[in-house]
């Protein structure tokens, strides 16, 4: 018998940018990240989510006029894919498709680019697809709603649903960029705003507890969308995400502990549950609850916190019940999120606010309770 063992080590470095107007002409963030690549002209496909071209008519007219303006560095590939937005860009093969068939239309290869623009959902399924095509095409996304920005457009991973379940076939493949444009979020309707504010509690409750804190201060300014604090939550939600992806020695989610997955077991069953009428950022915050109560109930975290918790969650606009909740096979999503993990059960929960744990067990008969109690309005004000 021979053994080679084969041992190597690569670096990943992406920038996660913040601004405001990155489409107008003057403004060379867009540019300045395609020179990385080296000199160009670089070739573009703009892949657009429809959902955000009807919050901004004049979004392809801005991206032809900033091509035209920096045409040395930037060459359009026309026409932009248009793309559905919301979780059908997910379920349904078709965009996917779309995208390799452009792949091999219009000869893109490994050294060019996609300018995903969209919301989370759109970067995810564009994400899988440009990963898959040629092994890797250049990705740089712009993300479009709050959920977007803060997390699910900011890692390594991408996915696409399939057979009903959610995410099932996937991959971890890092951006070239990520280019957050705080303009695109002024047309986003009020339920997608508050939606992408569950992110910002998860993160906070499982790694910053003054970062809770201050969730907890500026509720009645978030729930206005006043921009300071928007961008704030925004802005140290993604530092967190990132941080853990950079430093918890797993960023490839190789093992079974997802702490990021706080309140997440049962929020995709919800999801699915829901026929995807639950927002993400929605399933999420109702998880939270979920876990935050079954954490009270064995005795880790005290009332007031979970009171904190509550007031939080439903001060930024978020409601804890649905139908969805009710028809909940509590042992079923356990087993099913088992299976995400790859056979062993680990879930996170809650020992203060900023501090959490991970288990390998759920006591059923007490997170039913938990359940029974969400859905009665039975835990503290």
């Amino acid at each position: 018998m021979r053994q080679i063992n084969q041992t190597f080590t690569m670096t990943y470095d992406f920038p996660v940018c913040f601004d405001r107007g990155t489409l107008k002409p003057d403004n060379t963030l867009l540019v300045d990240i395609l020179t990385r690549a080296g000199d160009g002209p670089h070739r573009v496909l703009p892949v657009i989510d429809d959902e955000v071209l009807k919050g901004n008519p004049d979004l392809l007219t801005q991206l032809r006029e900033y091509a035209k303006h920096h045409g040395e560095h930037l060459s359009l590939i026309e026409p932009p894919l248009m793309v559905r937005g919301g979780e059908i860009s997910k379920s349904d093969p078709k965009e996917v498709d779309e995208f390799y068939q452009r792949t091999q239309t219009d000869r893109i290869d490994r050294h060019s680019f996609a300018l995903v623009i969209g919301g989370g959902a759109v970067i995810d399924a564009m994400g899988y697809a440009a990963a898959t095509a040629h092994r890797g095409i250049r990705l740089i996304r712009m993300p479009t709603t709050v959920l977007a920005q803060n997390d699910a457009g900011i890692g390594v991973k991408n996915a696409i649903n399939y057979r009903g379940r959610k995410n099932y076939l996937g991959t971890f493949a890092t951006p070239f960029a990520v280019l957050n444009d705080f303009e695109l979020l002024d047309s986003l309707p009020e339920r997608e705003r508050v939606a992408g504010m569950a992110e910002a509690v998860k993160v906070a409750l499982i790694r910053d507890g003054e970062f809770f804190n201050w969730l907890y201060e500026a509720r009645d300014r978030l729930a206005a969308f006043e921009p300071e604090a928007m961008e704030y939550m925004i802005i140290r939600c993604a530092e967190l995400h990132l941080e853990h992806i950079r430093t918890s020695g797993d960023p490839f989610e190789q093992g079974s502990a997802r702490p990021l997955d706080f309140g997440h077991w049962c929020a995709h069953r919800l999801e699915e549950l829901s026929g995807s009428e639950l927002r993400h950022g929605e399933a999420v915050a109702i998880g939270i609850a979920l876990d935050s109560l079954y954490s009270h109930a064995r005795g880790s975290i005290d009332t007031p916190t979970l009171a904190r918790i509550r007031a939080t969650l439903e001060g930024v606009g978020f409601s804890l019940s649905h139908p969805a909740l009710d028809a909940l096979d509590v042992e079923l999503a356990l087993q099913e999120f088992r299976e995400h993990l790859g056979g062993r059960l680990c879930i996170t929960l809650l020992l203060a606010a900023g501090k959490a744990e991970e288990v390998d067990h759920i006591d059923l008969a007490i997170m039913q309770d938990c359940r029974r109690r969400l859905l009665e309005d039975a835990w503290p004000l």
